[in-house]
């Protein structure tokens, strides 16, 4: 079964993409912020916290900052004041003590101070590559998952010494993937927590700790498995590319990451955001990470038929984003959901719809489909029997990452029972119709193809629009979500800096050939 969309449109909505996003891109290009350069000195093995639990990394940024501004980056006055203070945590106690008075340096000290900067860079950059091959050894050693979709399922219970058995468990049960919900309100922290956490609401602290943890866990139930069982988690939020970072150096193997979630569901500043989705970005694609996006969330604050096409929009944006980061197409973990009414007649053929279009758009990228919840309602017995229809279209339209949905979804916190179960209506369904689209054809004037042609052609509809007022200006102005996010306005917008002539940044300067190689 198999959509068969106009090339020329396809290229049409690619190339309105791309327009759209390329002045983003340079606006990107032109900043950085100080999650930015927290994440420089992370990967220069700046690591750790003062007795209160605040970041050294944050200390010395944010004096930096206060003494000579972030338009030149970090790595100049923290490399050239590194000859009077030994070690990165040297320095950071004595930027506590208030010893410290950074210089931005010119001449022969800033070239010393560079090249020392790009020498413990490197080393970063060294171990994510170290992590990668791990990765793929691995793979070729305990065998990867059998089949795709991956099963994604999510575990998250607050304390991480509870979340790894619960993981373990799932990975028994016939999980692929699995994903840590952060816990609520972490993408607002400005900083990012340290060690091992045990409290978290709805989810569990995003650290590199917990990340060590985890992977170590699901490194010892793969090999029991004899599959290799991957791990998720979340860079987005006001702390993206250090997670991503500490995502790289402690092997995850996805991210959610999207370039709009940010702005619209959490209101950090565009600016902010779109700069520190860059360098996330970069940082994934050299670590081997699949991203997943968030198209998702629009149909939980939009109806779903209504702005099928914004979902179309951000796709297209999300994967111009991502490859000019230099990410692949086996990289990109594009999101949609199934949100429609299902009251509304022709609800699933619609959904079918939405599916075949992203499928036919994006034909080489691991999409990730997302289970209902809108619609959820607390009856437990139509809320399965939804869930069997979207792991129904989810294996007609060949999907990558098959999120599974659970019959309390948005009700109340599922059991493990409702676990157990979700799971098996989701091997039932890829047992007994995984392979039916083989058997199936789409005739061209079906109501199938129809309206996916019509959600295409609303979203070149849409690009063209962006494409002349801008998208800064289409985010200001609610066109994703109903959300209303002004360029000026919103949360971590303090810590954004122009660029001066004489910046630098030695992960990115080691990044961007790797970047350039891979656009090309």
């Amino acid at each position: 079964m198999k959509l068969d969309l106009d090339p020329d449109l396809a290229a049409r909505a690619r190339a309105l993409a791309r327009a759209a996003g390329e002045p983003i891109v340079d606006l990107a290009r032109a900043h950085t912020t100080t999650s930015v350069e927290r994440a420089v000195l992370r990967l220069a093995g700046l690591n750790g916290a003062d007795p209160d639990g605040r970041p050294w990394a944050n200390h010395v940024v944010d004096t930096v900052r206060d003494q000579v501004g972030l338009e030149h980056g970090v790595a100049l006055p923290v490399w050239d004041a590194l000859r009077e203070h030994g070690d990165l945590h040297a320095l950071a106690g004595a930027v506590v003590r208030g010893e410290v008075r950074f210089r931005v340096p010119t001449g022969t000290a800033a070239r010393e101070a560079r090249s020392a900067a790009r020498v413990a860079a490197a080393g970063g950059v060294a171990r994510i590559d170290a992590r990668r091959r791990e990765r793929e050894a691995l793979i070729e050693e305990i065998g990867d998952a059998p089949r795709r979709p991956w099963i994604y399922l999510i575990v998250a219970t607050g304390d991480i010494y509870e979340d790894i058995p619960q993981a373990q468990a799932a990975a028994r049960e016939g999980a692929d993937v699995v994903a840590v919900i952060r816990s609520t309100g972490q993408s607002l922290l400005d900083h990012v927590p340290e060690g091992a956490t045990r409290e978290g609401y709805a989810g569990t602290y995003a650290t590199q700790e917990n990340f060590r943890l985890m992977r170590a866990a699901l490194d010892d139930v793969s090999r029991e498995l004899g599959r290799y069982v991957r791990l998720t988690n979340y860079a987005s939020g006001l702390c993206m590319p250090e997670i991503a970072a500490l995502a790289g150096l402690e092997r995850l193997d996805m991210m959610l990451n999207d370039s709009m979630y940010g702005i619209l569901f959490r209101d950090i500043n565009p600016i902010r955001t779109f700069t520190d989705q860059r360098f996330a970005r970069q940082i994934h694609a050299r670590a081997g990470i699949i991203i997943n996006t968030g198209e998702d969330n629009y149909l939980t604050t939009a109806d779903a038929v209504e702005a099928a096409h914004t979902v179309t929009v951000s796709q297209l944006l999300n994967e111009y984003f991502a490859k000019e980061a230099g990410l692949e197409d086996w990289q990109l973990g594009l999101g949609h959901a199934f949100e429609i009414n299902p009251a509304l007649p022709d609800s699933f053929r619609l959904e079918l719809a939405h599916a075949m279009l992203a499928r036919a758009l994006f034909p080489d990228a691991p999409l990730k489909w997302m289970p209902p919840t809108k619609h959820m309602t607390g009856d437990i017995f139509g809320g399965y029997l939804l869930d069997g229809f979207f792991n129904l279209a989810g294996a007609l339209t060949g999907q990558g990452i098959l999120l599974i949905g659970m019959m309390t979804e948005a009700v109340v916190t599922p059991f493990l029972s409702d676990r157990d179960l979700a799971l098996r209506n989701a091997r039932y369904v890829l047992d007994a119709a995984g392979r039916l689209h083989e058997d199936l054809q789409l005739a061209p004037d079906s109501f199938v193809a129809q309206r996916a042609h019509t959600v295409l052609g609303e979203a070149i509809d849409l690009l063209e629009r962006i494409g002349a007022e801008g998208l800064l200006a289409a985010i200001g102005d609610g066109t994703f979500g109903l959300m209303r996010r002004p360029a000026d306005r919103g949360k971590g917008l303090d810590g954004v800096a122009e660029k001066a002539e004489d910046y630098c940044n030695p992960v990115a300067e080691l990044l961007e050939p790797d970047v350039r190689e891979r656009a090309a």
